[in-house]
């Protein structure tokens, strides 16, 4: 559509506001789309005839697809239209999900899985770049945390419609997350595309004298990227720190098979095991308090987001260990298929339960130190790289994110299985979740490593951006 022929609201207060809910409910959902595998692992491989360790590694190659192609969408978004990207990647990851529902094999779900897979990247990377462009810099942190928390909700709806709709019959859960992908992505049509770097204030001058800023990333500007010292810590981090992570993606199945540990079904386990997966999440809300916390601090020294996630990050680990040991003893949840039921009685156990409520505290306490980590890492990585550069900057972190979170939902998927010889089920999945928490510490190093270079990138950021907005003038 071109700007004479554009409605008087398009660009508007109103319209950014809807643009904004429209794409937060797009991040949402494709979080959704990824947490239905884990949810459903069980009921998956018993339906396909398979072993949940063996349909592990196919949701482990959906994030590691992602994460691959997120650099490629990133690295589009960066030299053309956002927002067609964002539709058709929407569009690509719902048919992914829709196809999958088609299959009756373990190859049938994996092959299906890379589409959906190939979809997802682009609302990773692509999505980080639009949403920068909405943010100033003083108020990154708080903006960022919201965009994490989408994301986190999208998880916890994906868990949830896992766990309730997909408990019998995995296939309905999918089709209801494809069909809601399709319906938002339509949405997505009417928004507002922002222009390239309108938040900065070193550009202001540029967008009031009606210019653009028209710099676009070239293809010889990936080595500078990765070149700059403060991106190669946040991209080193995260290898780590997702191979932690990644990990975490088994906690309902460590529910599920405590519950079953209980006396109870399969489908009575998988709906429980979401509801407590869900519930233990809650935490991360605690991340809008961290971004608020980045954005107060960064004003006296630089150096603040990158310490406020290695301090948490660090701290955050002993009670993810002592979470996973947790036992969980006299549950008492119907089992006569009332939905409703099950969900009040799973949810009211953390006041009439003291294991669900030394869980659910305790799962509190590490997800609110981890919760420092999102908004900072996004804030930061922001504030380093030129606006025609975060997506593809972006895609480049979210790969080395995606092959750690690959590699620890795989591999601890493996060693609950080796465990298995040695110790019943669930002591199996604790100790296999806790051993890969290891992980979390050579991440609180590099972002301190990131804190000691990230003034001076910031500063090489700010100077270009300014020596561009005179030029124009």
């Amino acid at each position: 559509m071109s700007s004479t022929r554009r409605p008087a609201f398009w660009g508007g207060v109103g319209h950014v506001r809807y643009t904004v809910v429209i794409f937060v409910l797009l991040a949402s959902l494709d979080n959704a789309a990824g947490a239905l595998y884990p949810a459903l692992l069980r009921v998956m491989a018993q339906d396909i005839g398979t072993d949940v360790g063996s349909l592990g590694w196919v949701t482990a190659l959906t994030i590691l697809v992602s994460a691959l192609t997120a650099v490629g969408w990133g690295y589009l978004g960066d030299k053309g239209n956002r927002k067609n990207l964002l539709f058709w990647g929407t569009i690509v990851w719902s048919a992914g999900l829709f196809l999958t529902t088609t299959a009756d094999s373990l190859l049938g779900v994996a092959g299906w899985s890379v589409i959906t897979g190939i979809g997802l990247g682009s609302i990773a990377s692509v999505g980080f770049s639009v949403i920068s462009d909405f943010i100033s810099p003083a108020r990154r942190g708080v903006a960022m945390s919201f965009w994490g928390l989408s994301q986190g909700a999208g998880g916890i709806v994906g868990l949830a419609a896992g766990g309730l709709l997909g408990a019998e019959d995995w296939r309905k859960a999918f089709l209801v997350v494809a069909g809601t992908g399709v319906v938002v992505a339509l949405a997505f049509l009417t928004t507002f595309n922002p222009p390239r770097g309108r938040a900065e204030p070193a550009l202001s001058p540029l967008f009031d004298s009606g210019s653009e800023y028209e710099h676009t990333i070239a293809l010889a500007d990936v080595k500078m990227l990765i070149d700059k010292p403060t991106n190669r810590w946040l991209i080193l981090q995260g290898f780590s720190a997702q191979i932690a992570y990644g990990s975490l993606i088994w906690v309902p199945l460590l529910y599920q098979a405590k519950v079953e540990a209980q006396g109870y079904s399969i489908v009575t386990a998988t709906t429980v095991g979401a509801l407590f997966g869900v519930m233990f999440q809650l935490g991360g809300i605690t991340s809008i308090a961290s971004g608020w916390l980045g954005d107060r601090l960064q004003k006296r020294t630089p150096r603040a987001r990158a310490l406020i996630s290695a301090t948490g990050i660090l701290a955050a680990v002993p009670f993810f260990v002592v979470f996973f040991f947790i036992p969980l003893n006299g549950l008492d949840v119907p089992t006569d298929g009332d939905a409703t039921a099950v969900v009040l009685a799973t949810f009211g156990s953390v006041f009439t339960n003291p294991f669900v409520a030394a869980s659910f505290v305790v799962a509190l306490v590490a997800l609110t130190f981890t919760s420092a980590d999102s908004p900072n890492w996004f804030a930061l990585l922001t504030d380093v790289n030129l606006p025609e550069h975060r997506g593809t900057i972006f895609g480049l972190g979210n790969l080395v994110n995606g092959v750690g979170r690959s590699i620890g939902q795989g591999l601890t998927g493996v060693a609950a299985g080796r465990l298995a010889s040695s110790f019943s089920v669930p002591t199996n999945y604790s100790l296999g979740l806790a051993m890969f928490q290891i992980f979390f510490l050579p991440t609180g190093y590099l972002y301190w490593k990131a804190s000691k270079t990230c003034a001076n990138d910031i500063d090489q950021v700010h100077a270009t951006l300014n020596a561009r907005s005179k030029t124009a003038e």
